[in-house]
């Protein structure tokens, strides 16, 4: 009779490669998607059996839900992994209330760069919470105030993050804003024009970052799971449980009709899901780089991942507004003079300039530069 194998445990307890791969693979898409590549490769895969991969690139327009619309979830949650990590060796040496104050003035940096990435815009100044970062100063605080409590009642403070708004859309009855699900509709909208005296068009709310909490709080949690001395088959299962779980919740309330998946408003469901996947994604890359020791090929999101704020807000304010078109201008004028077709231009400009961005990083990296907040 053969015994099985227990999974070993892996080499670093006090830092994770996965975690780190997950970050920087969350970047490295996002990085693309700056350059305009997504857009630029329509048209190229019109019409081919490609063309729905691509469609996996944008969001999903409403009810539904696309690979692209899990990209900020995880982002989330691995900013709650990272956060559980770090508060983890700084609450060794330090009072809580010290690490409270780095906590607020983390968040208070995040809110500020998350407003003005959408402050200046053609007509002038804007004041728009929508941004990422915005978002991810609240959801990072909820994360925190909860992080010295057990696991339950972690748990209950992002089931109650689920069920606020979901109460809030349903039983407001506000005029005009009374349809819990349509766009345009809904007590986000509302809540959009009473901060901003605003309603984005996209559907995009602000108060998404109520329920996204729960992501940043399961991020916490993974990350008090994986620092913890259970056995990596232990933790490999737990991950598994709880992404299942959460996926089965979530896409049961969608398909039993109670609530829709809709990332632009982030429903219960959708965070559910949405959830569940960055569980079970966390798990993959644990099992394979932490426990199976494979390690080739990281560095490239490991560039990514350790300046993640520098590159965001590179292409978030500097590329978007004026670098992503010079370069973009430069390489379809020399293609130009070679009369090389439009749209296979557009494909190599955005491939170039996201070669600069990373050469750019690797500079960084050499330099030993790392921007934190």
């Amino acid at each position: 009779m053969q015994v099985a194998t227990p999974i070993p445990e892996p080499r670093i307890a006090t830092r994770l490669q996965s975690l780190d791969f997950v970050r920087g693979l969350t970047m490295v898409l996002l990085t693309l998607e700056s350059t305009r590549l997504y857009e630029h490769l329509e048209p190229a895969l019109a019409g081919t059996a490609a063309e729905g991969l691509l469609r996996q690139f944008f969001h999903h327009p409403w009810h539904g839900l696309r690979l692209w619309d899990l990209v900020q979830p995880v982002f989330m949650f691995v900013a709650g992994a990272a956060l559980a990590f770090s508060m983890h060796r700084y609450l060794r040496d330090h009072a809580w209330i010290s690490a409270f104050q780095k906590v607020l003035k983390r968040c208070g940096w995040l809110f500020f760069w998350g407003v003005l990435d959408y402050a200046v815009r053609p007509g002038g100044l804007s004041f728009e919470l929508w941004d990422v970062l915005t978002q991810l100063s609240f959801t990072t605080l909820v994360a925190f105030l909860l992080l010295r409590f057990p696991a339950p009642v972690q748990v209950a403070g992002s089931l109650f993050c689920l069920l606020l708004p979901e109460l809030l859309y349903r039983y407001t009855h506000i005029p005009g804003f009374d349809q819990p699900f349509t766009d345009q509709h809904n007590f986000g909208n509302y809540m959009d024009w009473v901060l901003m005296r605003k309603i984005n068009d996209g559907g995009w709310v602000a108060i998404n970052c109520i329920s996204t909490s729960a992501h940043t709080i399961w991020g916490v949690l993974a990350g008090q799971l994986l620092l913890g001395a259970k056995p990596g088959s232990t933790k490999i299962r737990n991950l598994l449980l709880a992404g299942g779980a959460l996926l089965l919740l979530g896409y049961g309330l969608d398909l039993a009709g109670i609530t829709p998946i809709i990332k632009r408003i982030a429903t219960s469901s959708f965070v559910l899901v949405s959830g569940g996947w960055c569980l079970l994604l966390l798990a993959l890359a644990y099992w394979w780089i932490d426990v199976k020791d494979h390690r080739k090929g990281l560095f490239f999101f490991s560039l990514f991942g350790m300046n993640a704020i520098f590159i965001y807000l590179f292409f978030e304010i500097v590329a978007a507004r004026w670098f992503n078109d010079y370069v973009l201008a430069i390489t379809n004028g020399l293609l130009g003079f070679v009369h090389f077709p439009g749209v296979p231009s557009l494909i190599i400009g955005s491939l170039v300039i996201f070669a600069l961005e990373t050469g750019m990083l690797y500079f960084l990296y050499r330099k030993g530069i790392f921007f934190k907040i």
